[in-house]
């Protein structure tokens, strides 16, 4: 063969034809990827195949228990927490906008038939499976936003215009398809690569998540075999056919009627039983699924303690109690922040440049009981808030004799009040020199 001979191109392979889907491999998967049935093909094409061979979509992503467990406490969360609707009066002054339609729109009936806290745990869980929650606004004859009514975030395509504004298109169930203008959507983006979109969890905790999937089907398929993956029984002499039948009938019956685990196996004609065990500490089983739950908890931002995991210190503190604040400083408080501006932005919008949303962060202590009570102290003491103040947020009337808005003087300051015409200040609020 000459040197031209090595840069001739070879001549084209002839044409095969494509193998049947349920015998074919999956080579432009690019992960070695065997499709060997039907449902396996139509995970392909739907792209929710794993190297795992287990399909990952929002249904069985979610059977997996600390997916769940992340989704619910983080969309829980959400959903739970007072979200007002405030106005800035001024440089300095913010007030409760109870008046604003707004107002009544999030904090009574969003639609025709979700709650408060519904709609909001429902946006929150397609944010956080799919990377984005949109709703459409239905506007009211006289101005303003009726109602917010939820879309299938698989069904909308957002589209930038050539004006740098956004398009959105919508493929309804009988598969037509609906445009809205920008100012026609609430849209929440978490986090995106291109700033227009969210990415999915889905997407890229795809193999974790299939991971999690084939060692949970695995254990159930051990545990259903009596944990044992087979045993073998040696005879000293050789076992006819009748033999053999017989011994096999007495290992189904054995076997079929019920957990036999503790009981006793009569062998004849010096036969010896003894198991092929394969441990669940050698298989390395309880270690996958603890590794599986721990990356999914980083995947979603939700320490491995709220999902049960308490063993060692992780990174985000050494103890239950800097977990937990950690948790709301630097998962929850983003998911906050992002329901904040897209509500203040696209709801309110420039119409009402002074109005905005906020989130009741308060509440998330509502639970304990000692925590509220010494932050109300230390509000009283410091001239934070007054007892009033302190009162409504516990969903209680002012005080009767009118003294409930006098704000305490510091417990370090000599205070210019005249003392008889304030109430004394809490036990523990004064110096005496």
């Amino acid at each position: 063969m000459g040197i031209r001979d090595l840069f001739r191109r070879p001549a084209p392979a002839p044409a095969r034809r494509a193998p049947i889907p349920a015998q074919a491999a999956a080579q432009s998967a690019g992960a070695g990827i065997i499709i060997d049935s039907p449902e396996k093909l139509a995970a392909f094409l739907r792209g929710e195949d794993t190297a795992a061979g287990m399909a990952v979509n929002t249904h069985t992503a979610l059977s997996i228990a600390a997916v769940y467990g992340c989704v619910r406490i983080i969309s829980g969360a959400v959903a739970t927490l007072p979200l007002d609707i405030k106005r800035r009066v001024d440089e300095g002054t913010r007030q409760d906008a109870t008046d604003h339609p707004l107002s009544r729109l999030i904090r009574r009936r969003p639609n025709g038939w979700q709650k408060p806290a519904q709609f909001k745990r429902h946006m929150q869980m397609s944010l956080l499976m799919r990377g984005n929650a949109y709703a459409l606004r239905i506007p009211r004859a006289a101005g303003g936003v009726q109602a917010l009514v939820p879309l299938n975030p698989d069904r909308v395509r957002v589209e930038q215009l050539a004006t740098m504004g956004l398009r959105y298109h919508y493929r309804r169930p009988d598969g037509g398809e609906v445009t809205y203008r920008q100012d026609e959507v609430l849209h929440l983006v978490g986090m995106s690569l291109d700033g227009i979109t969210g990415v999915s969890v889905l997407k890229y905790a795809r193999e974790t998540i299939g991971l999690a999937l084939a060692t949970r089907k695995h254990g159930a398929e051990y545990f259903r075999n009596g944990t044992n993956v087979g045993s073998w029984i040696k005879h000293p002499g050789k076992l006819g056919n009748e033999g053999l039948e017989f011994l096999h009938a007495s290992l189904d019956r054995y076997r079929s009627d019920g957990d036999r685990t503790s009981g006793t196996l009569v062998l004849e004609e010096g036969a010896e039983f003894a198991p092929l065990g394969m441990s669940m500490e050698d298989a390395a089983f309880v270690d996958t699924m603890k590794l599986s739950r721990t990356d999914i908890a980083m995947f979603f931002g939700v320490p491995p303690h709220m999902l049960g995991d308490t063993e060692k210190s992780t990174s985000w503190g050494s103890g239950i109690e800097q977990q937990a604040r950690g948790f709301v400083a630097y998962t929850l408080e983003d998911w906050l922040i992002t329901w904040e501006e897209a509500i203040t932005v696209d709801l309110a919008g420039d119409a009402d440049p002074d109005i905005y949303a906020r989130f009741n962060r308060a509440a998330l202590v509502r639970g304990d009981l000692r925590t509220r009570y010494a932050t109300y102290t230390q509000a009283l003491q410091w001239g934070v808030m007054n007892p009033d103040e302190v009162r409504a947020l516990e969903d209680m009337n002012p005080r009767e004799d009118g003294k409930g808005g006098i704000y305490y003087d510091p417990p370090n300051t000599a205070g210019g009040g005249d003392a008889g015409d304030s109430d004394p200040a809490p036990a523990g609020g004064g110096n005496d020199q």
